[in-house]
């Protein structure tokens, strides 16, 4: 049984459209738990070395092995301007960053995903002290992962960062782990050195076992998104752009990527300049993109935030002025999303937290009509059929209704297979079954149809069935 998100454009026939929009459906806050941990810089007992963690970048990861999560962050480990302002004072103070600051790499964990705790790792001296959590100073958004498909147990965690030195020069290394704690020391790129301060995230194709590196770089004066490739995790490519944002206004800032139902999708963080009478001006979004290859992403709904920035300004809700988030990990079979929420606009004064959010599997995006009381449509590309099962994962209104039937054309019903002969049934996980009273689907053989959905006060997410894309338009 295969299943397509109808997020994915590829899946649909546009002159089969009517009166329809696709929307967004924002992920669901933890706010019984969240925020997880902050910054300690001013907290009892201080931890000196977390001064300000910025952006965050977290990489949350789960290790089976070991049944624990662990979470890996950026933080600014020195930083003259948020040192010597006290929070008390940065209500009425800018932040303007000094020359020096120091960047690094830290770590928390958790048995449960709820309680997260900074372990006094001993690896780092800072301020003569190794009782801290730092895994690396002078390292900038760093990724990492947990390689389950890498045979040599030396090297199961994975990383690619920015080293910056002292002298603001900064190179790509790449660093191994068989504990995801203990790493060697780092293997610099032999070549290319694109900009990346940003998140590097890194992670390991599922089709061919490709590296693949998510960065981002500049171009025409605007934050783009890039993709390295490696087959080694030694030898990168190039960096080539994949996602631009709109102009000022929405630039990619970071994105973290996961594979997901035959799919890359994205979870870009959306920086906001260009006009500083906006009431978004210098905060930061999180919205969503995909991509069926992973050289092009596309938007999902641009404009509409996956995770919805909290509300008021600084220093209220801990996430109401930027949010980077992780890939998501699987908790209890539901989807989980970490990510580091700020409490002011990003140039400014903000304190950086742990969060969460979550997803229904298969429920990122829906279609539904534009008007509520009124019909719309909704026409899939070319499919081929070789079994029975055909099914359609939607939520209907009290007033919802939902009918389908197999098409030639999008306006082309098939003799036995039309509206007055379907019958919507109910299935299991929110999926309704289409079944036509008299015919069965393989009667029409292996030619390729099309699925047309007449639909009122309904959302539909998804399809799935004993069928498979057929469009020559694809990809």
């Amino acid at each position: 049984m295969n299943k397509y998100l109808l997020l994915d454009s590829g899946t649909l026939t546009p002159q089969g459209l009517d009166s329809v929009r696709l929307e967004i459906c924002e992920m669901k806050k933890d706010i019984m738990h969240t925020p997880f941990f902050t910054e300690d810089y001013f907290r009892e007992p201080a931890r000196r070395w977390e001064v300000r963690i910025d952006n965050g970048y977290p990489n949350v990861i789960y290790d089976p092995a070991e049944r624990i999560y662990r979470c890996y962050y950026t933080l600014c480990t020195y930083d003259p301007a948020s040192a010597n302002t006290p929070l008390s004072e940065r209500k009425i103070t800018h932040y303007e960053p000094l020359p020096g600051r120091i960047t690094s790499l830290a770590y928390a964990e958790s048995r449960d995903g709820v309680m997260w705790y900074k372990p006094a790792l001993g690896l780092v001296s800072f301020e003569g002290n190794t009782e801290n959590n730092l895994l690396f100073l002078h390292a900038h958004g760093t990724g990492v992962f947990l390689d389950e498909r890498e045979e040599d147990p030396k090297k199961r965690y994975k990383l690619v960062t920015k080293v910056e030195g002292p002298d603001e020069s900064g190179f790509m290394a790449v660093n191994f782990s068989e504990d995801g704690i203990h790493w060697g020391e780092m293997v610099p790129w032999p070549e290319h050195n694109p900009r990346a301060d940003s998140h590097n995230f890194v992670f390991r194709d599922e089709r061919d076992g490709t590296f693949r590196l998510i960065t981002r770089t500049w171009k025409n004066g605007v934050r783009i998104s890039v993709m390295s490739e490696s087959r080694d995790f030694i030898r990168w490519s190039e960096p080539v752009e994949i996602l631009r944002g709109r102009r000022f206004s929405a630039q990619v800032y970071s994105m973290p990527v996961f594979q997901y139902e035959g799919l890359y999708l994205g979870l870009p963080s959306v920086f906001h300049e260009g006009d500083r009478s906006s009431d978004d001006f210098d905060t930061v979004d999180c919205e969503l993109a995909f991509a069926a290859e992973p050289e092009h992403f596309d938007w999902v709904c641009p404009g509409s935030p996956v995770i919805r920035r909290g509300k008021g300004r600084y220093p209220e809700e801990f996430d109401c002025g930027c949010i980077f988030a992780s890939a998501p990990v699987e908790i209890d079979g539901q989807m989980w999303v970490y990510y580091m929420g700020g409490n002011g606009q990003h140039s400014d004064f903000r304190e950086s937290s742990l969060g969460r959010a979550s997803f229904d599997q298969d429920k990122l995006a829906f279609y539904t009509a534009v008007d509520r009381e009124k019909r719309g449509l909704l026409t899939t590309a070319a499919f081929r059929f070789f079994g029975e099962d055909l099914e359609v994962l939607a939520e209907m209104g009290e007033q919802g209704y939902l009918e389908a039937a197999l098409c030639t054309k999008w306006n082309r019903p098939i003799e036995g297979f039309g509206y007055a002969e379907c019958e919507i049934l109910p299935g299991e996980g929110g999926y309704y079954k289409i079944h036509f009273k008299n015919r069965n689907i393989q009667d029409w053989g292996q030619h390729p149809v099309l699925i047309s959905l007449r639909f009122q006060d309904c959302r539909i997410y998804a399809f799935r069935g004993a069928l498979e894309l057929q469009s020559p338009k694809y990809g």
